[in-house]
């Protein structure tokens, strides 16, 4: 069983930053093996794919993001981490990590940033941007 924790989200004013992290629990798992992504949703609007990495260490953004977000991983202790810069009150949102391991994600065919290609999500936390 996959387990993803997410923590981190808080209040921050605009212009700051924050950054959540997703630590990875799990019988053999390793994220070294894993395509990884953040969401967020705020209530009333659908989820949007924010940033995604692969396993290989390629990563994506959402054009909203760039710039200011910056998805990164640390293998050796199975977590994942979204550091926000530059924080705008349209970023306010729960925050999610999925995963899912790269050799059954790269058949799906899907875009990093869709969330139908991961099986494995966290609880969400929250990230509130006040102007």
């Amino acid at each position: 069983q996959v387990q993803l924790v997410e923590s981190g989200g808080g209040s921050v004013q605009a212009g700051g930053s924050l950054t959540v992290s997703c630590a990875v629990f799990g019988y053999t798992v390793s994220i070294n093996y894993m395509s990884m992504g953040w969401f967020r949703q705020d209530p009333g609007k659908e989820r949007e794919g924010v940033a995604a990495i692969l396993s290989d260490g390629t990563t994506y953004y959402v054009g909203s993001v760039k710039g200011r977000f910056t998805i990164s991983k640390d293998n050796a202790k199975n977590t994942l981490y979204l550091q926000m810069n530059s924080l705008k009150p349209e970023d306010t949102a729960m925050y999610y990590c999925a995963a899912d391991f790269s050799s059954r994600w790269s058949l799906l065919g899907r875009s990093a940033l869709d969330g139908s290609g991961y099986r494995y999500w966290g609880q969400g936390t929250q990230v509130t941007v006040s102007s």
